[in-house]
């Protein structure tokens, strides 16, 4: 006699998305005893919380939420031990008009000194001026556009 098969878990539906988070221990054990002590499906517990307090819409809502995310990022208890976190400036990077030769490899994304060897060469266009190499920002933009260009 074979083992019945246990019935595959509902799909999801199409207005439903899927969320793997991993959260301390504690606040598992506290979603899973709220959980058994209403009733209801951990994952109705947490649809419910963030439709009433993640509002992503409003600099407000956003702003609670970046006070919670800096308080809990910010501790370094127990928990937080081996994990590695970093962080991101969303800073649009603008770089001037004319540019010295770092700003200007900077903006190509390659070594300064590449960008004084191929000005050097004629290869990158640039002037040589008394306080060194000059690159507008448009002419690297078109030199780069152009095809086979080194």
């Amino acid at each position: 006699m074979g083992k019945k098969t246990p019935p595959a878990p509902p799909s999801p539906s199409p207005a439903e998305g899927a969320l793997f988070v991993r959260l301390p221990a504690d606040a598992v054990d506290r979603l899973r005893r709220a959980s058994e002590a209403l009733g209801m499906r951990k994952k109705d517990l947490v649809a419910g919380l963030v439709s009433r307090y993640v509002d992503p819409d409003s600099r407000q809502g956003l702003t609670a939420l970046g006070s919670l995310a800096g308080h809990r990022m910010g501790g370094s208890g127990a928990s937080d031990a081996g994990v590695a976190r970093g962080s991101y400036s969303f800073q649009p990077y603008d770089p001037p008009e004319v540019m010295n030769a770092g700003q200007a490899a900077a903006f190509l994304q390659i070594e300064e000194a590449a960008v004084l060897e191929m000005a050097e060469a004629g290869r990158l266009p640039g002037r040589r001026l008394p306080g060194g190499w000059r690159f507008s920002r448009a002419a690297l933009v078109a030199w780069l556009s152009v095809p086979g260009s080194p």
